[in-house]
């Protein structure tokens, strides 16, 4: 019970003397089957200094699925990559090639962009 006061630290004032904490549990989404996700390959260089690099984006799972998934398309393409807010950085332009991986590999890919 000692620790119990940090779990409601952004809890606002109640005056309702029946209030009960309620502890919600944040769970992760479902990693959905490769065929029932739809994601997105773009190529981009917004904000990299000129540099392009692809994005996957509309990826619905866990974070480590995520992050196994972009582990495959680093192996697959041999360059670097990262993965954060919920998408896949590739470094270069690999749209094309990333496309006909992720459709072996059964997912639905559309390109986006231009």
């Amino acid at each position: 019970m000692a620790k119990d006061w940090k779990d409601r630290l952004g809890m606002v004032y109640s005056t309702n003397p029946d209030f009960k904490f309620d502890k919600s549990e944040q769970s992760e989404e479902e990693a959905l089957t490769p065929t029932q996700q739809d994601l997105r390959v773009m190529l981009d260089k917004k904000q990299r200094k000129g540099k392009m690099v692809t994005l996957v984006t509309g990826f619905v799972g866990t974070d480590q699925d995520l992050k196994e998934l972009g582990k495959l398309l680093k192996t697959k393409c041999g360059v670097g990559r990262t993965v954060k807010e919920g998408e896949i950085i590739v470094q270069g332009d690999f749209c094309n090639k990333i496309i006909e991986l992720l459709k072996n590999e059964g997912y639905k890919v559309k390109r986006s962009g231009g």
